[in-house]
């Protein structure tokens, strides 16, 4: 897998890649959208700290299925506000801290979830080896 930044568009905004090519032979992990719930029903206040769960959550789906982050060639995340983009960022960004290849990635803001006190959504297409 490789990623695609071309020279003749602006750079990425942040730490995640234009494009990402999975070459054939690459099976193929969708996770659902993992919120900032502990297993323990606990939901922490900050965005910061929900995105770190759901990045755990991530990494748990990944590891069951034999994967790791670095399979991971797109993330998709959701934030309730622009106030929680920071926080969600620099959760990503320690999650990605030592990946050698970094995935494609959007961010939306969205009106809610499914309890107001849910801030992030986070979810993940990765492709490990066959």
């Amino acid at each position: 897998m490789h990623e695609i930044t071309p020279d003749d568009i602006a750079p990425p905004f942040a730490r995640y890649a234009h494009g990402v090519v999975v070459p054939a032979g690459r099976r193929m992990i969708f996770t659902s959208g993992q919120l900032g719930v502990r297993g323990n029903g606990d939901i922490p206040e900050d965005a910061d700290a929900q995105a770190e769960i759901c990045f755990a959550n991530i990494e748990a789906v990944l590891r069951a299925a034999g994967a790791a982050r670095e399979d991971v060639v797109r993330i998709n995340a959701f934030v309730t506000d622009r106030a929680h983009m920071p926080g969600y960022m620099a959760a990503r960004d320690r999650w990605l801290a030592d990946v050698p290849r970094l995935p494609a990635s959007t961010l939306v803001i969205v009106s809610g979830f499914t309890r107001p006190d849910f801030k992030v959504e986070v979810e993940v297409i990765a492709a490990p080896e066959a």
